[in-house]
């Protein structure tokens, strides 16, 4: 007897081959979302550093971090909406897909305060330092906490971390609440008054920032688990 050898049927042996592409080009999605949750990271340290150690170069670099932010926001919204219209998603990575498309926008957003941040620093430079400085960059290191905290949930689809991330919202909250009233009611502000209006809007960004970590923990939660 002759053996002739059986051709595989590749079909066959990858029954749904659009479903394997489908599923690489969400991995290639989602490390494309936590490489820009990086660099949105990096900007806030750095406005940090401009803010509150007076970093001139740190705030420089911004703008060259903020271009390239723009640039993932964009081709992940491309993306996310070719996969949702082209592949045919099941339920979870409808799911998936829209929460990515909203939860870079809260990136974004945060990468864009970061870089107005960095702004209010150079005008800040001239000015000597104000009492409230320290308990301002504790702020900041609470917000940029929570935005670690939501891409660490994110990277791990984390729904119990990612609804966490509220409790340290109040936490920034009450901090804006009482550096606000602080501010606002200074009564022997000698010379002009910008650096108090800064700062005021400084601790406003740092506030907004946090808010937009909370979201990105909630939308986590909404990926896992499905409900807002």
């Amino acid at each position: 007897m002759v053996f002739r050898p059986v051709r595989l049927n590749s079909s066959r042996l990858n029954p749904y081959p659009e479903r394997l592409h489908f599923e690489r080009s969400l991995r290639r999605l989602e490390g494309d979302v936590l490489r820009m949750g990086a660099l949105v990271e990096q900007s806030f340290r750095l406005s940090h550093q401009s803010l509150f150690d007076r970093n001139l170069a740190a705030a420089e670099e911004i703008p060259l971090l903020d271009k390239q932010v723009d640039r993932f926001y964009r081709q992940i919204e491309l993306d996310s909406a070719a996969l949702m219209t082209l592949q045919a998603p099941v339920a979870r990575d409808m799911r998936l897909l829209s929460a990515y498309m909203q939860l870079v926008r809260d990136l974004e957003r945060i990468g864009d305060y970061a870089k107005d941040l960095a702004e209010i620093a150079i005008k800040l430079f001239p000015y000597p330092s104000h009492p409230c400085l320290p308990e301002m960059a504790v702020m900041s290191h609470q917000a940029q906490a929570m935005l670690a905290m939501s891409l660490v949930a994110l990277a791990d689809l984390d729904a119990e971390a990612g609804r966490q991330i509220k409790e340290q919202d109040d936490v920034v909250d009450t901090a804006y609440e009482t550096l606000y009233q602080r501010l606002a009611s200074a009564r022997d502000v000698k010379g002009v008054v910008e650096p108090i209006l800064l700062m005021v809007l400084v601790i406003r960004h740092l506030e907004r920032m946090a808010d937009h970590a909370t979201n990105i923990g909630q939308r986590v939660a909404y990926i896992v688990t499905g409900h807002r």
